[in-house]
Parts: structure tokens; C-alpha cells; sequence
């Protein structure tokens, strides 16, 4: 099966164009914090002294009895002169690394903020090098020969959440303790590890949301925020209408390249034709396999939209997708089978993360917002599927739900960067926006052309970070990149 979560999919997509050798290296002695000296090494074969430390926290603060659990970071020590607050980078997901992140095309990056303090690469509880989770490998299959409809689909899923929930207990697991108000408690924990009076905080995606939280309950802890993609406190159900809008700026991207205008003159009206011939008359195809051996497999409307949930994160992606329908539409099913053949875990029954899980099901979505959501993704372009299976699993474990109080937006004064990509198919700016308006101390900056993934998509982006860590107004509110050439496969770009 696909991740639960199919953001994974641009991930991955990104992932092929690097070097899998990666590793931190230990150096002998330990420093005050009690952290280990290493040798950090990114993908790209570069590598930089490093410390290596953990943070023992409970994993369920609430319970007098819980168990102790590791968090880990590894932090690059500040080159600047004068150093400020200890920046703590949050990734995205939920599930993301802030170590595995470090080690990719964001590591220059990385070593680039160290002028401005201590970089601190966080694993959050349940990721990367902190406590392992078990994943849970559940026994609800869904058939890859037969039709499978949406309801079935979810239905699915939930059975398996039901299933995990009883088996990442028995393994000694408190899944009550994976919420983004126990990983706010975290970074207080952090903060008093490293003897800081006060953190900076670098999110992106998920890792926003968790900033926005950190806003809202330890502000004082904080000295300056940089988001990018936000996910407001209230949004980890994004709503279709914004989808669609999205598909209309895309629109609007392709018509100032007259080739691309050409080959994609009506992409909602393509992909909705491909959707209906789908749903009438799914495609069967043969999907090769590493044994040598092919495995069938029926594409559905509904895979249409899960692949699509993904491959529109970043423009780059958003050409494969624009390929993809426009060969389905002409009967062929070559990059159909290649996606499946390269993202999708053949003959396997849902297989659920702990952390992903439980935290998207704990910040949760209100009963006013579930209905309309459901009203609008009968007829959006992705239906249900953005971020799925949210909401579709919501209410599986009884109880298990944050509350409106933690979806209400955070207020205060602490200075925020707020980089938003006017081509993000998975965070939407007017959203973006919403998600920090109760903040009276913000900066956004638009970033025309860009997608979800906007920190290494030009320099201008870099410096505007390194503005506002030095105090200073924003040159501008305005970045504007280049569009990639959409009718360009970034498959055939690899080399």
C-alpha cells in the first residue's frame, strides 16, 4: 500500500536524485550537555563536526506513571560572533527527521544558519534517532485486482487504525503521549537541556504547526519563529475548495508558457475527464517487480487522486502529473506503472507509523469543519485524498482529539517569517495567512512560483531568513523565481 500520508510520495520523488551514503560518525568525549562529538555527513559526501545529544522526557506528561522516552538532536555549533538564541529546526510530515532533513539538499542550509546560533537538527518524539516506534503492519488488506470503493477505502483504513491502536499498546506504547502539545513540552525540555533563557524556532509544514503551537502555550520561551508552508493550528484537514484554487494558480503558471499553455490548455477539465473514464471503467496494468516477475494491479479514480495529493506539492511535480493524466486520457499507462512500480509496496496490507498517526488524529478537525469538508470534496479535484486518511479515521481511538482550544489561532508579539510558495499544492497562502493572523509581529513573504519545498529554490530565500535573524525589515515582500519548464518529465532530469 501507499503511505497513509501522501505527502511521502514528493518526498521520495526528491529522495532520487541523491546519494543514499549517509551517516553521523562518533568522536570520542562528551560535552556538558552530555552530548557526543561526531563527524555529521550529508548526502552530498560533505561533512562537519557535529554534537550528538538526547533529552529524556515522559512520554505521556499527563500520566505519573509513564515510561521515559529519548528525544534526539544533533546541533552544529554557532560560527558568528556573537550568537544568539539556539535555532531549533522542525521538520515536516508528521514524521519527518530534523536529522535525516540536515543530511539533505538543506544541509548547506543548515550550516549557513550557524551564523545566527546553535543549529539544532530535532528529531521529534518517535522520529529519526529519538525512541523507536514500532510500525504496525495490520491485517486489513485492500485488493489491488477489484474495485475498491472511497467508503470501503476508509473503512479500511480505520479497521487497521483500530487494529495498531491495540497493538502499539500491547508493545508498551502510550499513543496519547504523540501529540503536538507533548512535543510543545519537548522543546521546553530542550530549551532547558541546553541552558538557553529562550529558543528560535525554523519550521516548515508540520513542523509549523508545531511552531504555531509552541507560539500559543510557551511564547515566552521563544525568541524568533521562521515558518514556511504553514499548517495552522486548525488545518491538518485541508479543504478541497482551497485545492481547487490551487489547480487555477497552477492554471494561470502553465498559460505564461506558450508550449506548456498548448499541451495543458484546461487541466481541471483534464483531470475530470480522466477521473470519470476511471471511475466508469478502471485500467488494469501489469506492475514489474524485483524478482523479474509482473504484478496486476486495477488503477482506480481514486489512486488518480492519491497520486495527485502528492505530485502536486512542487511545480517540478506538477509537470509529472500534468504527463500522467494526459497519457492516461490517450489510453497509455507507461508512467502510471513506473509511479506504482517505484512508490507503491506491492501485496502488502496497511502499514501505519505511531507518531504520523496519532499526531494528525490528535490536532484533529471540528465537527463544522468535517461537514463542510465533506460537502466539498463531492465534486473537488482530489475529492477526500490530500490528506488522507484524515479525516476519514477521525474518532477511531475514542476520545483521542486535542480539542477545539488547541485548533484556536496563537496570539503575541514574537517576530515571525512567514514564507509562503504561490504554487503549493499541499499548504494554500490565503490558509497560510489565517494560520498567523492572531500574531501581531509577522512578516510574510510570497514566493512566487514556488511549491511546498521553497527553502533551496533560490538564494533570495536564504537571505531573507538571515534579515530577519539579524532583526532587519524584509527587502521585500516579494521573491519571484522562475516557473520550471512544465512541460519538462523531472524524471528524464536525473541524468
Amino acid at each position: 500500500m501507499m503511505s497513509w500520508k501522501q505527502s511521502i510520495l514528493a518526498t521520495a520523488l526528491s529522495a532520487i536524485l541523491l546519494s543514499p551514503a549517509v551517516f553521523a560518525q562518533s568522536v570520542p568525549g562528551a560535552n556538558a550537555y552530555g552530548e557526543d562529538a561526531i563527524e555529521f555527513t550529508a548526502r552530498s559526501g560533505d561533512s562537519v563536526a557535529a554534537f550528538h545529544g538526547t533529552v529524556l522526557v515522559p512520554e505521556n506528561r499527563a500520566d505519573p506513571a509513564s515510561r521515559m522516552i529519548e528525544v534526539s538532536y544533533i546541533r552544529f555549533p554557532a560560527t558568528g560572533e556573537n550568537p544568539g538564541s539556539p535555532i531549533v529546526y522542525l521538520s515536516g510530515g508528521p514524521g519527518g527527521s530534523g536529522s535525516g532533513t540536515a543530511r539533505g539538499p538543506r544541509f548547506p542550509l543548515f550550516q549557513e544558519m550557524r551564523q545566527h546560533g546553535d543549529v539544532i537538527a530535532f528529531d521529534q518524539r518517535g522520529t529519526g534517532g529519538s525512541t523507536e516506534l514500532p510500525r504496525c503492519v495490520s491485517s486489513q488488506p485492500v485488493s489491488e485486482t477489484q474495485r475498491v470503493s472511497d467508503a470501503e477505502y476508509a473503512a479500511a483504513y480505520r479497521r487497521a487504525v483500530e487494529e495498531c491502536g491495540v497493538f502499539w499498546r500491547e508493545q508498551g506504547v502510550d499513543v496519547t503521549g504523540y501529540t503536538t502539545r507533548e512535543s510543545v513540552q519537548d522543546l521546553a525540555a530542550l530549551r532547558e537541556h541546553l541552558g538557553a533563557e529562550q529558543i528560535s524556532l525554523w519550521g516548515i509544514s508540520y513542523g509549523s504547526h508545531l511552531a504555531l503551537a509552541a507560539l500559543k502555550e510557551i511564547p515566552e520561551q521563544l525568541d524568533r519563529v521562521i515558518l514556511a508552508s504553514a499548517e495552522g493550528l486548525d488545518q491538518t484537514v485541508k479543504m478541497p475548495a482551497e485545492t481547487d484554487r490551487y489547480f487555477a494558480r497552477l492554471q494561470a503558471a502553465i498559460d505564461t508558457q506558450p508550449a506548456a499553455r498548448a499541451l495543458y490548455p484546461d487541466v481541471a477539465g483534464l483531470m475530470r475527464r480522466v477521473h470519470a473514464r476511471f471511475e466508469a471503467e478502471p485500467m488494469l496494468v501489469q506492475v514489474p517487480q524485483e524478482d523479474g516477475e509482473t504484478r496486476p494491479f486495477l488503477l482506480q479514480r481514486r489512486n488518480l487522486q492519491e497520486f495527485s495529493s502528492g505530485l502536486i506539492s512542487d511545480p517540478q511535480y506538477a509537470a509529472l502529473l500534468l504527463m500522467l493524466y494526459t497519457e492516461l486520457e490517450a489510453g497509455h499507462s507507461t508512467l502510471a506503472v513506473l509511479l506504482l512500480q517505484r512508490f507503491w509496496s506491492m501485496g502488502e496490507p496497511i502499514t501505519l507509523s505511531a507518531m504520523s498517526t496519532a499526531m494528525d488524529l490528535a490536532s484533529g478537525i471540528d465537527d463544522e469543519r468535517l461537514a463542510e469538508f465533506e460537502r466539498q470534496a463531492e465534486t473537488g479535484l482530489i475529492g477526500g485524498y490530500l490528506n488522507f486518511p484524515m479525516p476519514q479515521i477521525r474518532g477511531a481511538w475514542d476520545g483521542f482529539d486535542l480539542g477545539g482550544e488547541f485548533r484556536e489561532r496563537p496570539h503575541g508579539d514574537t517576530p515571525v517569517l512567514l514564507l509562503t510558495g504561490t504554487l503549493d499544492g499541499r499548504t494554500y497562502p490565503d490558509a497560510q495567512a489565517a494560520s498567523v493572523s492572531g500574531l501581531s509581529h509577522v512578516e510574510q513573504i510570497i514566493v512566487r512560483n514556488a511549491g511546498h519545498n521553497l527553502f533551496m529554490t533560490t538564494p533570495e530565500v536564504a537571505a531573507a531568513m538571515h534579515r530577519f535573524m539579524r532583526g532587519e525589515a524584509a527587502a521585500s515582500s516579494e521573491i519571484i523565481i522562475d516557473l520550471p519548464d512544465m512541460t519538462a518529465n523531472p524524471l528524464d532530469q536525473q541524468g
